[in-house]
């Protein structure tokens, strides 16, 4: 009896190392796909504009074209394939690919799938979890959170009787500098009695954010050095990230990029 108990579980045991070698293998062969498909779409990129044959505006067009097209081979491979790893460190690896990608609903769902000891003291999928719970609790329609930063407080600002329109960045940020000349239209148009806007600098040396804001002619309110503190209470995991709160601190839009965020503006202003 003692013999046969040894074998069962020497099976157990043999089964469970082949079933993570093969994880193992499967994770080895997603990222050599991984850095095979970034090459390809490098090497393709470039021959496109290298192209002489082709104008500026027809380069560009082609650029749109191709890359929509790539991004869409992409995240199509990769959901797929999370479908049949949902629960294994793949699983996991892909996730950490596509995260941004997913829907709150989707990317919830997925870290649910995870078996426990793949998602067990993961520092990602506990960033990740606390996110989605953060933005479930900021979404739009929800009052505003207030947090203070070196003894400003986020609710000096909102809540007091104005759509504010807030934009998280930092200086580094090439996409946050890109919204500047959006955001700086938006203020000069409809700044008043009724609106106003208010620039948050996360994850940032003071001093650095200083020296961007004057580049940039921010002339709106600003908070400086709020480093992770709003971020984190709004569930935010890239910047640019641009929020609009009613006059009672109400929020009503979030992650505005471009033209939307004048629409969205001038849609409150103008009812």
């Amino acid at each position: 009896m003692k013999t046969r108990l040894l074998l069962i579980v020497g099976l157990m045991m043999a089964a469970v190392a082949c079933g993570q070698k093969s994880v193992e293998k499967k994770i080895a062969d997603y990222k050599k796909w991984d850095a095979e498909f970034g090459e390809k779409y490098q090497q393709t990129i470039m021959g496109i504009m290298a192209d002489s044959t082709l104008t500026e505006d027809a380069i560009n067009t082609k650029v749109s074209e191709y890359s929509d097209s790539a991004f869409k081979e992409y995240i199509d491979y990769n959901k797929n394939l999370l479908s049949q790893n949902k629960s294994n460190a793949l699983g996991l690896e892909i996730i950490k690919n596509i995260y941004t990608e997913l829907e709150d609903d989707e990317l919830k769902e997925a870290l649910d799938a995870l078996d426990k000891d793949v998602a067990e003291g993961d520092d990602f999928v506990k960033s990740v979890g606390a996110s989605i719970v953060a933005k479930a609790a900021t979404a739009e329609g929800k009052m505003f959170t207030d947090f203070e930063v070196d003894g400003v407080k986020f609710s000096d600002f909102i809540g007091k009787g104005k759509y504010v329109l807030v934009d998280f960045w930092a200086s580094w940020c090439g996409p946050c500098r890109g919204e500047m000349p959006n955001l700086r239209a938006v203020y000069d148009e409809f700044h008043g009695d009724n609106f106003d806007m208010l620039s948050v600098a996360v994850w940032d040396k003071p001093e650095d954010t200083a020296e961007a804001a004057a580049e940039e002619n921010i002339t709106w309110n600003q908070i400086v050095n709020a480093q992770r503190i709003p971020t984190e209470l709004y569930g935010i995991q890239g910047i640019p990230h641009i929020i609009l709160f009613g006059p009672d601190g109400t929020i009503l839009r979030r992650n505005l990029r471009g033209e939307a965020i004048r629409d969205a503006v001038a849609s409150y202003l103008k009812k």
